[in-house]
């Protein structure tokens, strides 16, 4: 079952969503060739024991229900990587989850055995900031590509809000500056283009430009004031 997307955060998006690698199953498995070795060893020691047969059959059966069950369940687990958290969900009829905040992860580590390096499975541990400290993924597919998916998730992140910061910045910067007023001259140019079309008559454009040169401010000669009178 994949992650439900109404569960992310507005402009959040998935990076990768992980099931557990089939090596979960690896007791189930063990589980019926240890079966398969018990009815070779009880067919060549005690022939065809009835009651033998009939343990056998009802191992099987629970072994089967236990299958099904660890199916079921790795069906339901989800190990998520998004633009904004990691995020670990698992359960079927009650959930339980972990999520991290890519800004508090400190350090992701992983680990693979001989075997599991053969295979392409291995444990992730993650060291994050907060009360649980540490939080260890088993059965994860190629821990070493989710080691280097988060790295990249938590650049972007911060790469996101240093833009985040910019922007506010200079949306601040764009309102505490003030707007160019027009000046004198365009505004005559104006006036002129609308007298010529016959927007405004020769009245009002002389009106106008009356007005505007009226609110000049009269030219500096230069000249120190005159004295006061005696």
């Amino acid at each position: 079952m994949a992650f439900p997307r109404k569960l992310l955060n507005e402009h959040e998006d998935i990076v990768l969503d992980l099931r557990p690698h089939w090596m979960y199953f690896l007791e189930p498995i063990f589980g019926v060739v240890g079966l398969v070795v018990v009815a070779i060893l009880i067919a060549w020691l005690f022939g065809s024991a009835g009651w033998l047969w009939t343990v056998l059959g009802v191992l099987f059966i629970v072994w089967v229900v236990w299958t099904l069950y660890r199916l079921v369940v790795w069906n339901s687990i989800n190990f998520v990587v998004t633009t904004d958290r990691v995020i670990y969900r698992s359960g079927v009829l009650s959930k339980s989850g972990i999520q991290i905040p890519l800004e508090r992860i400190n350090n992701v580590n992983f680990h693979q055995r001989l075997y599991e390096r053969i295979f392409g499975a291995g444990d992730l541990l993650i060291e994050s900031a907060g009360t649980s400290g540490q939080s260890r993924f088993s059965d994860v597919n190629h821990p070493d590509h989710v080691q280097n998916t988060i790295y990249k998730a938590m650049e972007g992140n911060e790469n996101k809000g240093w833009q985040q910061v910019a922007s506010a910045a200079s949306q601040v910067a764009e309102a505490a500056t003030p707007a160019p007023s027009v000046s004198v001259a365009q505004e005559l140019a104006t006036l002129e283009g609308l007298r010529n079309r016959g927007t405004i008559t020769q009245e009002e454009f002389d009106r106008q430009k009356a007005r505007l040169l009226g609110s000049l401010p009269p030219p500096s000669t230069g000249a120190p004031p005159p004295p006061p009178a005696p």
